[in-house]
């Protein structure tokens, strides 16, 4: 009899182990995207201009989408930014887009028959805006910028959204009161000083765009007030997503050296529209957030992704999809 006691116990512990496995298997298959294949198809992701980090994001996260899902072709579209960025998704000219959050909430205000359509996939980052000009310019504040050229982004873009705002804060009437160009992150750098006495530029930091001519361009920041950000906020409608801040000294130290910048900030949201199949946009969701540190070590912003906060895409509700994604990790 004592020689079978052990021959049952490894039996019995045989069949545990089975029964384990079952569980873990039957675990990792609710924790995994619905289906045994990954995705498949084309999906059309709209970033930015060129030299600015929505496209610089956009361009990291390709190959990491191919990586999760090798046959799925991604295409980029290049765009003004933020504004286009909505405009597009909304109208079914792109699957994905980056946008800032006042961006989409002022799309909301103007296209109310087209604002149901959008959903939110992700919180990625924040914006900051940066007020450019020569070191040795005499411009210190906003209201210094009254009679100058000054660039305050392409005309589809959120830094033009922005820019305006700050102007009408500062009592400058942006159509009146400066001499506006539409120059952005890749041409306004060249002809700072030269065509241009400012630009103003919104995004996540530092801009490669900006950091391409730290070396070979002389110029500086200036501060954006604490108080203006207040007026900005009783202007009313989509301003509340701006907060006041400090650009780090870290961002740009050859030009900062050791300052912080006062300026307003606003987060980033990678959007999609309703009617997006919630197998592919989980799948989609799934690699951003696991994609960080990756695109991180090239894209500085996509540090800051974090799962905690990623689900906070207001304005916007989140896609059934990105919702599969964020409760299949929740601890």
């Amino acid at each position: 009899m004592s020689k079978v006691f052990p021959r049952i116990g490894r039996r019995r512990a045989l069949q545990g182990a089975a029964a384990g496995f079952v569980v873990l298997g039957l675990l990792l298959w609710w924790l995994l995207p619905l289906g045994e294949a990954p995705p498949s198809g084309t999906i059309t992701i709209s970033t930015g201009t060129e030299a600015g980090v929505y496209q610089q994001y956009g361009t990291e996260l390709r190959p990491q989408l191919a990586r999760d899902m090798p046959d799925l072709n991604v295409k980029l579209l290049t765009s003004d930014g933020s504004q286009e960025n909505v405009a597009r998704v909304a109208a079914g000219e792109a699957d994905f887009a980056i946008v800032a959050a006042d961006a989409v909430e002022t799309f909301e205000f103007e296209h109310p028959e087209l604002a149901d359509r959008l959903r939110g996939v992700a919180r990625l980052y924040d914006d900051y805006v940066q007020l450019v000009v020569p070191t040795d310019s005499d411009i210190r504040s906003v209201a210094d910028l009254k009679g100058k050229r000054v660039a305050i982004g392409r005309p589809q873009s959120g830094v033009r959204l922005i820019a305006d705002r700050v102007l009408e804060a500062s009592d400058i009437n942006p159509d009146k009161d400066i001499t506006a160009s539409s120059e952005g992150i890749n041409t306004g750098p060249e002809l700072l000083g030269k065509g241009i006495d400012a630009f103003f530029w919104s995004g996540g930091l530092p801009t490669k765009g900006l950091e391409d001519v730290v070396g070979s361009h002389r110029f500086r920041f200036v501060p954006i007030s604490p108080g203006l950000v207040s007026k900005l906020h009783a202007q009313g409608g989509a301003t509340h997503y701006y907060r006041a801040t400090n650009m780090p000294e870290s961002a740009y130290p050859s030009i900062q050296k050791g300052a912080t910048v006062p300026t307003l900030a606003v987060s980033n949201l990678l959007i999609t529209r309703e009617n997006m199949d919630p197998r592919l946009t989980e799948w989609v969701t799934r690699t951003v957030i696991r994609s960080r540190d990756g695109i991180g070590s090239v894209v500085h912003s996509a540090q800051l992704v974090d799962l905690r906060t990623a689900i906070y895409t207001d304005p916007l509700p989140l896609h059934d999809g990105a919702r599969r994604y964020y409760r299949s990790v929740k601890p």
